[in-house]
């Protein structure tokens, strides 16, 4: 077996572009996903090292001395920072020049011949779900009859491998949390509506859901949605339990949680024997029966994606959700005691200064406790990129879809609205949401019954206007 480090590599200070992130850009407030992605490959390999490098603050001479004493080096990258990511190839390259080095990510699954071609220090990139075909390549296969590769030859040539047949088996792939123990510490790991520490998980992959700005299914997990047995992930959660008694809160990654009703029920109820506290994704149409299951079983939040308050732009994006059902979800949650984040998009086809206005509204109306406003990002592989391509709404310019510091940018443009009005919409949504007295009473309520949430919001108060002071250097220069 190949000696294998698998690395998340420096980026951008404070880059959450972890192999778990959906949005991967500089946050409001330090956000880091854990890197799962990375860690699953990582556990079926003996003797392998993950680095997750942002979270951690590790800097590149340290990654540079562990790589010299490897033999394959597999980094995850993303759209906004590949380009950072080839410099660190470059440098690992130049470090130990027999190693050999490979790409994952959905950047490199949808665009593998421009990834190869653009990355010199590149030997191969993996597509699509790369579990065992990293394992396969530390096995010290050829690399000519590994399924789901794409590489360079001798020549200098890009070779591209027959596709590898999709997972099936969810209950094949071994513990990422063996690999958390090992290679991360827990706390470095933060997300602002999640109770710190959590550790997050996957108990499937893929998403039925067809919308068409979202990552992961259009590009690396699909829309068949292939669970774990939940004796295997409560097996997992026990083995969780015993490694980091300080856990807070279980975050469950899958795309969406609640895609298998009966499953997730039967998987909250032993987690209630166990005393678990939880969340996960949801879709906002998941019946109060379910929900009542769940709240009785340990959850505390759902992360929902809304996106928008206006009915015509969900259909265009094909989110299949009716804003009246949503509406209603909502209720039933907070009735059932059960927190909301919401998350919004601004900037998707059909957005107009008067539909951004009715999102805003929106979601005061239904008042989520904490929300994420995002600005609409098309990453290779998904269908608003053709879209972007194809009607003129993305540029060059924009299209790694960060600026130099890492911060989200507006990518999309349309006639009748520019990158700087949606870019700035995002400030105003903020603004109006946060700054009312209700929310603000209600945040001020948290703070004086805790005095860890006390000194938490106050770190992300800080952060959140630094983060506003970026927004505004980004205007100007623009």
């Amino acid at each position: 077996m190949m000696k294998t480090l698998f690395l998340q590599p420096p980026s951008f200070d404070g880059f959450d572009g972890g192999a778990g992130s959906r949005y991967q850009a500089k946050r409001e407030i330090r956000s880091f996903w854990f890197p799962t992605w990375l860690a699953q490959p990582a556990a079926l390999i003996d003797g392998s090292r993950l680095i997750d490098a942002p979270p951690a603050g590790i800097r590149l001479d340290t990654v540079l001395a562990e790589a010299k004493q490897r033999d394959l080096c597999i980094i995850h990258t993303s759209t906004p920072s590949f380009a950072s990511d080839v410099k660190v190839a470059r440098a690992i390259k130049d470090a130990n020049p027999s190693i050999k080095i490979g790409f994952v990510g959905a950047k490199v699954a949808v665009q593998p011949e421009e990834s190869l071609l653009a990355g010199e220090p590149i030997d191969f990139v993996a597509r699509n779900e790369f579990d065992f075909t990293i394992k396969e390549v530390a096995e010290g296969r050829d690399l000519a009859a590994i399924d789901g590769l794409s590489w360079r030859n001798a020549a200098g040539g890009v070779v591209h491998n027959p596709d590898r047949e999709i997972l099936e088996d969810m209950d094949s792939l071994p513990f990422v949390t063996e690999v958390y123990k090992r290679d991360l510490r827990i706390e470095d790991y933060f997300i602002g509506y999640l109770m710190h520490p959590y550790v997050s998980l996957y108990t499937g992959r893929g998403c039925k859901s067809r919308c068409t700005f979202c990552l992961w299914p259009q590009t690396v997990g699909g829309h068949r949605y292939r669970v774990r047995s939940p004796g295997h992930v409560i097996e997992e959660v026990r083995l969780l339990k015993s490694y980091f008694p300080q856990v807070r809160e279980l975050f469950f990654d899958d795309d969406t949680f609640t895609d298998n009703l009966p499953r997730a029920e039967a998987i909250a109820r032993e987690l209630g024997r166990m005393g678990i506290r939880w969340s996960c994704n949801a879709k906002a149409n998941v019946p109060r029966e379910t929900l009542k299951v769940l709240a009785d079983n340990g959850l505390r939040l759902l992360l929902v994606g809304y996106e928008s308050g206006n009915q015509q732009i969900l259909h265009n994006i094909k989110k299949g959700l009716r804003i009246e059902v949503a509406k209603k979800f909502t209720r039933d949650c907070r009735d059932l005691g059960i927190k909301i984040h919401g998350t919004f998009i601004l900037g998707l086809p059909g957005e107009t200064k008067e539909t951004i206005e009715e999102t805003i509204r929106y979601a005061m109306e239904i008042n989520p406790h904490t929300l994420q406003v995002s600005l609409a990002a098309p990453y290779p592989g998904t269908h608003l990129y053709r879209q972007a391509v194809e009607n003129g709404w993305l540029d060059a310019a924009h299209a790694e879809m960060v600026d130099e510091h890492g911060v989200q940018i507006a990518p999309l443009h349309y006639p009748h609205l520019s990158h700087t009005e949606i870019f700035d919409s995002v400030e105003e949504f903020y603004r109006r949401f946060y700054f009312r007295a209700p929310k603000i009473a209600s945040i001020v309520g948290e703070m004086v019954t805790s005095p860890q949430m006390m000194k938490r919001r106050l770190r992300e108060g800080v952060e959140f206007f630094q983060f506003l002071r970026e927004r505004h250097r980004d205007r100007t220069a623009a």
